[in-house]
């Protein structure tokens, strides 16, 4: 039933990740690596607009990750459908993020830091901590949810973990060469950015992320938390 691939995205929302590492992504598929995207909420809360229902909210932000996703080259796009802010840190969902895990056995995951302080957004929290907790120990150990191994779900170890959006960075990634292919996914999340300050996120995001490669010798990056897992 396992279906391996290079690397898992588990973010939030959908949009998160185009916002955190869609342009490592872009770089990681134009090498040749298969990445899967894993959404945890559908996103029905996060608009301004008073004339849209949650269902109807829901149904185009499904339409737009999955854009999103095609212009960066993602192999597939799970959606788990949890409530916007409703994702909590239950035996469930770490259940559901382990079996995924299993079946796709991926060298890295990438997820949003849990560990930022003060004003964050609680499901980007949640699935960052259920994340990791899923990637160590409960991917690793075959006694975790044996139920698992019945439907032929082997254990998994994970190789190295990445959260964006974290305050100790000690990885940047070069985008220098994707970052117009980050932009465009970013674009396809019309719901989202038509609400934003700036609807246009390109002189922002490539001062951010001019910012973040500081030092090295690329143009622009991605900045991560990495940890490398030695089993």
């Amino acid at each position: 039933m396992s279906e391996a691939v290079d690397v898992l995205v588990i973010t939030a929302h959908p949009d998160d990740a185009e916002f955190g590492v869609a342009g490592t992504v872009a770089r990681w598929t134009r090498e040749g690596k298969q990445v899967v995207y894993v959404v945890c909420t559908s996103g029905d809360k996060g608009t301004s607009d008073r004339t849209i229902t949650s269902e109807k909210l829901a149904e185009m932000r499904k339409k737009e990750q999955k854009a999103a996703a095609k212009v960066l080259g993602v192999k597939e796009v799970i959606f788990l459908g949890y409530p916007d802010q409703g994702l909590e840190d239950t035996p469930e969902f770490r259940k559901e993020l382990v079996r995924v895990i299993r079946i796709y056995q991926p060298k890295i995951v990438v997820t949003s830091d849990p560990y930022r302080r003060y004003l964050w957004h609680r499901d980007h929290r949640v699935a960052g901590q259920v994340t990791l907790d899923a990637v160590f120990p409960y991917s690793r150990d075959h006694l975790a949810y044996p139920d698992l191994l019945e439907e032929g779900l082997e254990p998994h170890n994970v190789d190295e973990i990445w959260f964006w959006a974290a305050e100790d960075i000690n990885h940047r990634s070069d985008i220098t060469d994707t970052f117009d292919l980050k932009i465009a996914a970013l674009r396809c999340h019309e719901s989202q950015i038509q609400g934003f300050p700036d609807p246009n996120p390109e002189g922002w995001l490539k001062e951010r992320c001019r910012k973040m490669a500081e030092g090295e010798d690329f143009e622009l990056a991605e900045g991560f938390h990495r940890v490398k897992i030695g089993w």
